[in-house]
């Protein structure tokens, strides 16, 4: 029974120590992800890289919507040609139903 007692006390004791050193660290990487994030320098290359995307998604979508169109449905043909048209204004149709 003593050792039980022993090795309960010991399991709490190392719990709390562990906790509180994991929450500290926990903290201190938590500050420097915002300094990391809060760097202009990473801003402008995450905006960047974000724009990049955007411009090379519209290009995707331009070139697998001239192959695919002619192999679906008239209906989505349509719409894919109607999206086409309307740029990248980002505002669609899609899921509405005309009456």
């Amino acid at each position: 029974m003593r050792y039980r007692l022993t090795f309960i006390a010991g399991l709490a004791l190392g719990y709390v120590i562990g906790t509180r050193a994991g929450h500290e660290r926990y903290e201190q990487l938590k500050k420097s992800a915002r300094q990391f994030a809060q760097n202009p320098a990473v801003r402008n290359t995450a905006e960047s890289a974000a724009q990049s995307g955007r411009d090379l998604a519209g290009k995707a979508y331009h070139a697998v919507s001239d192959k695919v169109g002619e192999k679906v449905p008239a209906s989505v043909a349509d719409r894919v040609r109607s999206l086409r048209d309307r740029g990248q204004n980002g505002e669609d149709d899609w899921g509405t139903t005309n009456t």
